[in-house]
């Protein structure tokens, strides 16, 4: 069982990485965005859904090894960051929904202002930077808090 449960954590840690990750590489992106015409805009937004996608799928590894974890480790569901990280995944799955994709598709309309919309994307962007970093933060230092 201690076999399972260490890889268990190491899928955890892995698929955290790669759901937190990719997103930094879009900052650059969304700069190239502002002033790209076709063919060159196609590209990019096909990379950007592409990295949204990965860490997306990254993140349904992260959620099933989580689960994992809480059924061969020594923690349970009322364990308070435990709660805490469901939470803020929850919220952070109900903004994912509508984030990204609205933006990328008026990326693509003639009259798009790209100024406007990369600053909103860069804004989406951190956002949900700061919720992966806040489930982060639970599970990692793992606060008491009630």
């Amino acid at each position: 069982m201690d076999f399972l449960y260490r890889l268990f954590i190491y899928t955890h840690v892995l698929s955290a990485t790669a759901s937190v990750g990719p997103f930094f590489i879009l900052f650059p992106l969304i700069k190239k965005m502002k002033t790209a015409v076709q063919p060159e805009l196609g590209a990019y937004l096909n990379s950007f859904r592409f990295i949204v996608r990965l860490a997306k799928h990254a993140g349904h590894v992260l959620v099933i090894s989580g689960v994992l974890l809480v059924f061969t480790g020594p923690w349970s569901w009322q364990t308070p960051w435990i709660l805490m990280t469901l939470f803020v995944m929850f919220l952070s799955l109900f903004f994912l929904a509508r984030a990204f994709t609205p933006k990328l598709r008026k990326f693509e309309e003639e009259e798009a202002d790209k100024e406007v919309l990369a600053a909103q994307l860069i804004k989406t962007t951190w956002t949900y930077i700061l919720l992966l970093a806040a489930m982060l933060w639970f599970m990692v230092v793992k606060p008491s808090l009630w």
